[in-house]
């Protein structure tokens, strides 16, 4: 285990008489962090951070619930009651889910917006995407959630106990956290987007192609370590999704003719 990172779920933080769900906290943080980044690219472009800010929210609301959804429908072995289905406190949150029903949102809105606005509220909101979901995947590492097998990899997490979302798992082993590794590479494309979103650095929808591109393959891949995700045909509805974003991602790139300026 030499290596292994200590680990030792939070489900909960105590806040005097007040017990926080780690999970929709981290998740709340990351919409509130999340929506301000895309508001502020919108303004550094010249256009409303409030009208940016309100779409986000829409398109934040509408992905709760096809994320949600998209839980449940890969996970009815653990549903047993109605709460269930709505207890997203708990964790149980399918990103690719959320990310396709809010894209339908926004396309039915932003194509009525000039092509140029259009495609730079898409590249602020994939900035401000990457770094919210970032935030929110620590909400995932609390609660035990997105878990591999054991591993000797100097990444995986030696679990010291704590109540998890996924398991069971002994104490004083290494596991894959897909959550983790999924943090890890967001933070880097983060700061990828920021580079190339800086201001006549590449045209505007490179930064959406650029996030589907990376998320859509990182994602891909981080999947096969995962262990309690049902699989269709050799792969998660996850992964299933994530060649749709692919294939979507390189249609876009070929209509947009993207190039680095």
């Amino acid at each position: 285990m030499v290596g292994a990172i200590p680990y030792r779920t939070i489900p909960e933080i105590q806040v005097g008489p007040i017990a926080l769900k780690t999970f929709g906290l981290m998740v709340a943080i990351g919409i509130l962090v999340g929506v301000a980044v895309a508001a502020r690219h919108a303004r550094s472009r010249g256009h409303s951070g409030d009208e940016v800010a309100r779409l986000a929210i829409l398109m934040v609301v509408i992905g709760l619930v096809g994320a949600r959804l998209a839980w449940v429908l890969s996970h009815l072995d653990r549903i047993e009651s109605p709460l269930d289905v709505v207890a997203v406190w708990r964790g149980g949150l399918a990103f690719t889910g959320g990310f396709l029903a809010a894209v339908v949102v926004a396309a039915l809105v932003l194509r009525r917006w000039p092509a140029q606005r259009r495609w730079e509220t898409a590249d602020g909101m994939a900035l401000g995407l990457t770094v919210g979901l970032a935030i929110g995947r620590l909400g995932c590492i609390a609660v035990g959630e997105h878990l591999g097998g054991p591993t000797i990899f100097p990444l995986g997490m030696r679990y010291l106990g704590g109540i998890t979302v996924e398991g069971p798992l002994q104490v004083g082993v290494a596991y894959h956290n897909t959550a983790l590794y999924e943090l890890l590479h967001l933070a880097v494309l983060a700061g990828v987007l920021w580079w190339l979103l800086r201001p006549g650095r590449s045209r505007p929808g490179t930064g959406l192609v650029v996030f589907a591109l990376w998320y859509g393959a990182a994602r891909f891949l981080t999947d096969f370590l995962r262990i309690y995700d049902r699989e269709v045909l050799g792969l998660t509805g996850a992964q299933w999704a994530c060649l749709a974003v692919v294939v979507v991602a390189l249609w876009l790139a070929f209509r947009l003719r993207l190039r680095l300026a």
